[in-house]
């Protein structure tokens, strides 16, 4: 049987539209739904196997977007966030009643600060911007994975287009590097 990689990728990518407007996201709650407005496409979409961001049931990769956080506002029931992890980078913005994940911040001095983390299969709009690679692909073995299986995963990203990386992808590198070089006074 093949591996779950996520349903936007598993259903066939779908092409975003170039100067899509932005939307609503939702959590899963039947009712009084957490509500995250984005005033503008995403960038940096792709699929993440990290541990830590928010994937469907049964699903081996999420898949996350940047977008600038003064893009991103909570548009209803901002009551029902919690912060899942408070000592990691990224503070994602879960709902206490669903557990979906509606938004990641970075508060602290990071090379990403500035940019807020998204999962665009909680809209209902159409026209985000499609998967760009996969991230982390290794780290699905951490999480219980058969190290066997992943000539298969990489092979079913490929096929989708999707270029695989055990971390970010190189112009997401080269941003983290110069953070870092201009910190240490290198750049």
């Amino acid at each position: 049987m093949a591996p779950f990689i996520h349903p936007l990728i598993d259903n066939g990518i779908t092409r975003g539209i170039k100067d899509f407007p932005g939307g609503k996201l939702s959590c899963k709650c039947p009712a009084d739904r957490v509500e995250v407005t984005l005033d503008g496409n995403v960038l940096n979409n792709h699929a993440c196997g990290c541990s830590k961001c928010w994937k469907p049931k049964g699903a081996l990769f999420a898949v996350i977007a940047a977008i600038p956080r003064e893009q991103v506002s909570v548009t209803a029931n901002a009551q029902n966030l919690q912060i899942v992890d408070s000592s990691v980078s990224i503070q994602r913005h879960a709902c206490k009643r669903c557990g979906v994940h509606m938004f990641g911040r970075i508060e602290t001095h990071h090379p990403l600060k500035g940019l807020d983390f998204v999962h665009v299969e909680l809209s209902s709009e159409k026209g985000w911007q499609e998967p760009q690679f996969a991230a982390f692909v290794s780290s699905i073995i951490e999480q219980g994975f058969d190290p066997s299986g992943m000539n298969e995963v990489r092979a079913k990203l490929k096929k989708e287009g999707l270029e695989t990386y055990d971390t970010l992808s190189p112009p997401l590198m080269d941003v983290i590097a110069t953070f870092v070089a201009q910190q240490s006074s290198k750049l």
